[in-house]
């Protein structure tokens, strides 16, 4: 074999030695399998480890360790948003009335009439508080000028008491409007079914001379009232009526073996007004909280007793039918007209009483309530207006409620519930 052939067939081989090594490294079973042993299998086999009550509950004690609040002695406000800490003396208005609790939250609550309530509790960071001599506010520029403004009608307004006259009464069919319309304008107004409107006092007395030749027309309600500026004053005439309303299983005795509960409901009317002058008092601020209720019927509903060892008993009890209405609303005007406000028709603010022998509520004279019909609740049309006066010291002959809260007692009128109640 020549050199050159030699040389060839040794090359071939090489290749092919090769080839194989690398198809050898790459086989599998060239890769050592390791060997399960008993115990492994067994842990294989088992289900998930779940932690022990005792462990999670040391870990949420530890977490809640973590996330507890941690007070912080001393922190910067946040300015990001051109916040100012601006602190107002309030002592001009709080010093004349000592005798009313925590007279600042009056201030408090025309602020956020004036700013809404989100203001304080979203971004930008806002405070505001207030105690007998301060308030304080912290806020951007443009909340700061609406509290400003606020805080100027108490500070720097009317400090005398003022008075304002308040009628309520009733008409029993909402044509009135037919001839008065013209003697007023309508404002606005968010409730549903309400309507108000504004009238100078010239038409306000022909208003009232029209509603007078009318035979459907009831005074509820006539009072003047003497306020501190901004202050809060509450009207209200309740009446309990009471109805049976179950009856219970006697756990005292074996005889009888139930035992009837009664329960009452306050029907009537409650109205809250606070005026806020303006500090030339030609204009009146005041928020106006009215609200109804009225029992129009008890509906009577049969229920079966069981009676050990007898036949079951049967009893009836009283399911109240109760009608409501509700108003909360702020109305602005000149101090030199009158509001007027419907509240359209609606339950009455005193209903009819039939607590009589034959109509009564349980119990009555041979349960005769239970065969005669009851007579429905009444429908009218609930009218409220608001005059303002003038200063307490300019109406020395008017009789006015106190300011402090005082009740004042019954008029001797013909209608036994007029000016009745805690104001």
């Amino acid at each position: 074999m020549s050199p050159k052939a030699f040389r060839t067939s040794f090359s071939v081989v090489l290749i092919l030695l090769t080839f194989c090594s690398a198809l050898l490294a790459q086989s599998p079973s060239s890769v050592p399998v390791p060997i399960a042993s008993e115990s492994s299998l067994k842990n294989a086999n088992a289900p998930p480890s779940v932690p022990s009550i005792e462990s999670m509950a040391a870990q949420n004690a530890n977490n809640a360790k973590n996330n507890a609040p941690k007070a912080i002695g001393r922190m910067d406000l946040p300015a990001v948003d051109g916040q100012q800490w601006i602190e107002y003396d309030i002592r001009p208005y709080t010093q004349n009335l000592k005798n009313v609790e925590r007279p600042q939250q009056v201030i408090i609550d025309w602020i956020i009439r004036e700013t809404g309530t989100d203001v304080w509790f979203n971004e930008p960071m806002g405070i505001l508080n207030a105690d007998r001599s301060t308030l304080r506010v912290y806020h951007n520029a443009e909340m700061q000028k609406k509290v400003a403004q606020v805080y100027e009608k108490f500070v720097n307004g009317l400090t005398e008491p003022q008075v304002y006259g308040l009628r309520l009464f009733t008409v029993g069919n909402p044509n009135w409007r037919t001839k008065s319309t013209g003697l007023m304008r309508s404002t606005a107004v968010q409730t549903p079914g309400a309507q108000a409107w504004l009238m100078p006092k010239e038409n306000a007395a022909i208003f009232m001379a029209q509603l007078r030749t009318r035979t459907d027309v009831r005074e509820i309600q006539a009072v003047d009232i003497s306020m501190v500026n901004g202050q809060s004053q509450a009207l209200e005439q309740l009446r309990s009526r009471n109805y049976l309303k179950e009856y219970k299983p006697n756990t005292t005795s074996a005889w009888p073996p139930y035992t009837p509960f009664s329960d009452e409901i306050q029907e009537g009317y409650k109205i809250q007004v606070s005026p806020l002058m303006g500090l030339d008092g030609r204009s009146i601020d005041l928020m106006l909280k009215c609200e109804f209720d009225q029992v129009e019927r008890l509906n009577n509903v049969s229920i079966d007793l069981q009676i050990p060892m007898s036949q079951p008993q049967t009893v009836q009890i009283d399911v109240p039918q109760v009608v409501s209405w509700r108003l909360h609303e702020r109305f602005q005007w000149p101090s030199d007209q009158m509001l007027l406000l419907s509240c359209g028709v609606v339950a009455a603010p005193t209903g009819q009483v039939s607590n009589t022998l034959l109509r009564g509520n349980p119990p009555s004279l041979f349960g005769l309530n239970r065969i005669l019909p009851t007579s429905q609740g009444q429908r009218t049309d609930a009218l409220f207006l608001i005059e303002y006066r003038g200063p307490a010291s300019t109406q020395l002959n008017q009789p006015m409620v106190a300011p402090s809260g005082a009740a004042v007692p019954a008029t001797n009128s013909a209608n036994s519930n007029v000016s009745r109640g805690r104001y």
